[in-house]
């Protein structure tokens, strides 16, 4: 008898990403000191103490372990709805808000809401991973707009428009971006939502790191305040980064509410709510948390200047773009594949990160290095642990 098979679209997808880098970690032998692990966007710290308290308590009470609100906790998408609201400086209603296991889940349900097998969404690249595996899964074309880092790892909007055609339902951006962290100016994302609203398509703008912002940069774009993102915008987010909750998997969704509708039905059909402990804490911790996460956010750019000016003086590595959370590194072996480079750094120096194949085509020279995770001694150990590999090469 022929066995059954799983779903060839599925078996055609490429393996969790992280998994692959924690197997070339344990080949590690530890000569040099601890991995140093810059693979992922973990936070390194636990939520401030008053916060993770109130996570016990909610965790322990009746009322959280029971189901709730498809669409998230009254409460939550009231107290959300006001603090975006101030955010981007526009009144945005809770019912346009809906509340996810983790901005994953959020952009899972926004393709299967916007696009069908056969259709195709725009990805500029490099893209982040699982964006590509949502649509390799569910039969969605990735039509890659390339990006380069001459000018910033910023979308051409001439270019996004020569890859629409009657197939195409949507545009993909990531700002601060993952896995570069380039930043689209407001103008910009101004000008790529009109070229979508004008083509009749879906701009999906993950903001994921937007809490990571520099304090300089003001409101990060005025796109909610325009009529139309009631039909062509949807906005994600993750509350794993600024709220050091990553494990307690919530994120959200700013849309329409006919698409809100609409995702309601994905939702309840993948997990029926997103966990509700973490619903019941966080709106304390949207203005209680406020100087926290500027603190927090300060400490990360100040790695993030310690990286900047400690990889140029190591020969051949070449920083192209660094920012929110990640450094998008151009390592000094062209004529290997990033993905053995990214291998024998793990199995020789004890550093863990991800090869630039992984975020799309044309991307072999690159490493994504996510510095954010790591104190400043640790970084200063990266840069000497890399200067040995560029020695013995």
């Amino acid at each position: 008898m022929t066995p059954p098979r799983p779903n060839p679209r599925l078996a055609a997808v490429l393996a969790p990403p992280i998994a692959q880098a924690d197997r070339w970690a344990g080949a590690y032998d530890g000569r040099h000191g601890p991995l140093i692990n810059c693979s992922q966007a973990v936070p390194n710290h636990a939520p401030p103490a008053e916060f993770a308290a109130r996570l016990g308590e909610a965790a322990a009470s009746p009322a959280a372990a029971r189901y709730g609100d498809i669409l998230g906790d009254r409460a939550l998408r009231d107290a959300y709805a006001g603090h975006v609201s101030k955010t981007y400086q526009t009144a945005i209603d809770p019912a346009r808000i809906a509340i996810t296991a983790g901005c994953n889940q959020a952009f899972f349900a926004a393709m299967i809401a916007v696009a069908g097998a056969g259709d195709a969404v725009i990805l500029p690249t490099p893209w982040y991973f699982n964006h590509q595996m949502t649509l390799d899964m569910l039969g969605i074309e990735k039509r890659a707009l390339p990006t380069r880092a001459e000018t910033g790892f910023l979308p051409d909007p001439d270019r996004l428009e020569a890859l629409i055609d009657d197939r195409t339902r949507a545009l993909v951006l990531v700002s601060p971006n993952n896995p570069t962290s380039a930043i689209y100016p407001p103008e910009l994302l101004r000008d790529l939502f009109r070229i979508c609203v004008r083509r009749g398509l879906h701009l999906v703008l993950d903001e994921t790191y937007r809490d990571f912002l520099p304090p300089e940069a003001g409101c990060p774009h005025a796109l909610f305040a325009d009529p139309r993102a009631e039909t062509n915008l949807i906005g994600l987010y993750s509350f794993s980064k600024a709220y050091a909750i990553p494990g307690h998997r919530i994120g959200a969704m700013i849309a329409g509410g006919a698409m809100i509708g609409e995702i309601e039905k994905v939702i309840d059909s993948l997990q029926i709510c997103a966990p509700r402990p973490a619903q019941v804490a966080l709106p304390f911790a949207f203005d209680a948390m406020a100087e926290w996460r500027s603190e927090n956010a300060a400490t990360i750019a100040a790695r993030a200047r310690l990286f900047a000016r400690e990889i140029v003086t190591l020969p051949g590595w070449h920083l192209d773009q660094i920012g929110a959370y990640f450094a998008y590194v151009r390592h000094p072996f062209p004529d290997r594949p990033a993905a053995d480079v990214a291998a024998d750094l793990a199995r020789d120096l004890g550093i863990l990160a991800l090869p630039g194949s992984f975020f799309g085509p044309g991307q072999e020279k690159h490493l994504r290095i996510a510095f954010a995770n790591v104190p400043e001694g640790e970084i200063l150990e990266i840069m000497r642990r890399l200067s040995l590999e560029t020695r013995s090469s």
